[in-house]
């Protein structure tokens, strides 16, 4: 029997995979992976500006609203898994327990990577905390100690996805995805987010950039590939090779 493969995205609000990492989403599902979305929160307090802006608007109207819109992300992504954990947003805040729900998630998904945040966020500490949990949690599910009889974690890669404004993040790519083929199911996504209307065309430049360094990394001129769409990745951890 062939073991399924799985792998697991942790956004720290509900809008964040889909701006950052909804094409390797989208691919990955195509190549037959099962992807996880967690949302840690909805995003409610503060990336809600424009739902807020509605008269009478109340925090369980911003939940259910951003509920709906990830969700609906998620589907054009091809994504059915989408758990959503409400610990809520700016700040976000986790306890043990807390942690230790990540940590049955991860166990139970056996991912073959992670995707989360930047490991630095001055704008957000929201994105950068989740980053810090992700990795916590990706620790205790590694040990033996933790629960034990139940299996335990591999050694999952973690790629941090491009944060809104790279330069000032401390971020460096060391991987280019190809997302043109599912370039039209991202751009789906994004719509999806209305809330957040204000980032669309932003993030369908940058991926054209990053299409950009995609052909200039791959070989340029002198026979690079042809990529119109891709997103940016920072790997944390070595790969593990037989041949270069």
């Amino acid at each position: 029997m062939t073991t399924k493969k799985t792998a697991l995205v942790i956004s720290a609000h509900s809008a964040d995979f889909v701006w950052r990492c909804g094409g390797a989403i989208a691919l990955h599902q195509k190549l037959g992976y099962e992807v996880t979305i967690a949302c840690l929160s909805y995003g409610e307090r503060g990336e809600s500006a424009k739902l807020w802006k509605q008269e009478g608007m109340t925090l369980e109207d911003v939940k259910r609203i951003r509920h709906e819109e990830a969700t609906a992300a998620a589907a054009a992504l091809g994504v059915s898994d989408i758990r959503f954990f409400d610990f809520g947003d700016y700040p976000l805040e986790i306890d043990k327990e807390g942690k230790y729900q990540i940590v049955d998630l991860i166990r139970e998904i056996q991912p073959e990577f992670i995707m989360t945040h930047s490991k630095w966020d001055p704008y957000n500490t929201d994105h950068m905390y989740a980053t810090e949990i992700t990795l916590q949690c990706r620790m205790i599910a590694q040990a033996w100690g933790h629960n034990p009889g139940e299996k335990v974690l591999g050694a999952p890669q973690v790629y941090l996805f491009e944060p809104h404004q790279s330069e000032q993040m401390e971020w460096k790519p060391n991987t280019f995805l190809d997302i043109s083929e599912v370039w039209e199911s991202k751009k789906a996504a994004i719509e999806c987010m209305q809330g957040q209307e204000h980032l669309w065309t932003f993030y369908e430049n940058l991926a054209e950039n990053r299409g950009n360094h995609f052909r200039r990394n791959s070989g340029g001129q002198a026979g690079g590939r042809s990529c119109q769409h891709a997103e940016g990745f920072q790997a944390i951890f070595p790969q593990c090779v037989d041949s270069l």
